[in-house]
């Protein structure tokens, strides 16, 4: 599978700007870069929770896809907020878990040097 060509498929990310930089072995990183209309604050310096996740999600299925190599829908990820993220975000994944049925991928967010978010995502694999 060509990852790079499946991720560049996806609409949502497409619109949303998330590129996903590096992807190998088990690890992904990606970014996003802030604009006003992902923003939910009326200055849009802010960015909305929803891409914070977004971004987690599709850097945690990246790293997955690099050890699998076919699609992986995810089944429930949880994130923790620790921080507003006010300007361009970045995120890098982990797979922490490769089973048979399900696979578990830790994701850190940033904002600059800040943590702005922690993430765990459960996606299927069989």
């Amino acid at each position: 599978m060509d990852i790079e060509a499946f991720l560049d498929r996806m609409p949502f990310t497409e619109l949303l700007g998330i590129e996903v930089t590096e992807v190998g072995d088990g690890y992904a990183e990606g970014r996003v870069e802030m604009r006003e209309e992902l923003a939910w604050d009326a200055e849009g310096t802010t960015a909305h929770g929803g891409l914070t996740f977004t971004l987690a999600d599709t850097v945690g299925g990246a790293a997955l896809l690099s050890q699998v190599e076919q699609p992986v829908p995810t089944v429930d990820m949880r994130i923790d907020y620790l921080e507003a993220g006010t300007g361009d975000l970045s995120a890098e994944a982990d797979v922490v878990r490769l089973g048979s049925d399900t696979a578990v991928v830790e994701v850190s967010v940033f904002n600059g040097g800040a943590h702005v978010a922690d993430a765990r995502g459960v996606y299927k694999t069989g």
